[in-house]
């Protein structure tokens, strides 16, 4: 990770967390506006999930099989187990995808006792599927996270690439300053297989 330090084990878990050189793209995509978009987006996974991708495409909460053992969780320790869906999170940078590919990957090697890797999936979409993602709004709540790892981790990357990340007020800014300055968006419609592409090293 880019010099994020504190006592908190994900925050020691991500210290260690460096992006693969194919993957980095911030230096061609930030500048002092933000990260730039195009219709090229990207999905940051885990490799456990990659097979059933391939087969039916991205779908929002598409990982039924960690949902159903959280649930499963949820409910012995006493929990509400309601049936929450989340949207289908994509960003502008192979970079930023690897982040929560790295999320995903431990949270289902944690929840399922299986070793996983963290993947990257580029979506390369149509006009009329591109009009479908929308800047997060959601993201408000992030910003309000004291210590957020992805806040802290995306300031460093920032500063990495000469710019300083905008303080963000979530009640008064433009709802579009989550996408363009934090990279955090969404697509509202399913992905089918033939728009999507696994990145590897060569």
């Amino acid at each position: 990770m880019h010099g994020v330090t504190g006592s908190d084990p994900e925050v020691n878990r991500m210290k260690e967390f460096t992006t693969p050189d194919f993957l980095k793209d911030a230096a061609t995509l930030l500048s002092a506006d933000g990260f730039a978009t195009s219709n090229v987006w990207y999905h940051g996974t885990a490799s456990g999930l990659v097979d059933a991708i391939k087969a039916e495409g991205l779908k929002g909460s598409g990982d039924t099989e960690l949902m159903e053992r959280q649930m499963k969780t949820l409910g012995t320790i006493g929990h509400d187990t309601s049936d929450h869906k989340d949207p289908l999170f994509v960003t502008q940078s192979r970079e930023l995808a690897y982040f929560w590919a790295n999320q995903k990957a431990h949270t289902r090697s944690m929840y399922l006792q299986q070793q996983e890797t963290p993947v990257v999936l580029q979506l390369e979409l149509p006009d009329e599927l591109n009009k479908q993602v929308i800047t997060d709004a959601g993201a408000a709540a992030l910003v309000l996270e004291p210590g957020n790892l992805y806040l802290l981790w995306l300031k460093e990357l920032y500063k990495e690439y000469g710019h300083t990340m905008p303080e963000l007020d979530p009640f008064k800014c433009d709802r579009m300053d989550f996408m363009n300055k934090l990279g955090l968006a969404y697509c509202a419609a399913d992905i089918a297989p033939q728009y999507l592409t696994l990145l590897q090293a060569q």
